[in-house]
């Protein structure tokens, strides 16, 4: 068991989704929500996609497109949540978003943040809190 928590400790994490529309996902992530590039690629092995970093966690937002595959369909309790810290930094985030908030599906996120749907329908939470609380 102690060789197995070991491992954990370098453990990396990249949340990868598969969408039909690239390119409008990639705005919404990058050039909305603030999102870095790290890299992109095209036509491997017939997908091509877009790594995003989650800054300050050390986690990447991967998103894909082809290999004949459709997009996964959104589900309202399926969140990204992004802990800003305040109501200002949450307030200044979402002015650069080009879209209306949406009521989230659990009235929490309600009261300690505002929720997003990117152009797939997936959800983001830019929750007024910092993690841990």
């Amino acid at each position: 068991m102690a060789r197995f928590a070991a491992s954990l400790a370098i453990m990396q994490v990249r949340f990868a989704r598969h969408t039909n529309r690239l390119d409008a996902c990639v705005a919404f992530w990058r050039d909305q929500l603030g999102l870095p590039e790290l890299t992109r690629f095209s036509d491997h092995d017939g997908y091509s996609g877009v790594i995003l970093e989650l800054p300050g966690t050390g986690a990447h937002l991967e998103l894909t497109s082809g290999g004949g595959h459709t997009a996964p369909a959104p589900h309202p309790e399926s969140l990204i949540v992004l802990y800003l810290g305040d109501w200002a930094a949450v307030r200044a985030r979402a002015a650069a978003i080009a879209s209306e908030p949406v009521p989230a599906a659990n009235p929490y996120w309600d009261r300690c943040g505002l929720t997003f749907a990117d152009p797939d329908g997936f959800r983001v939470v830019l929750a007024a809190r910092s993690w841990p609380q």
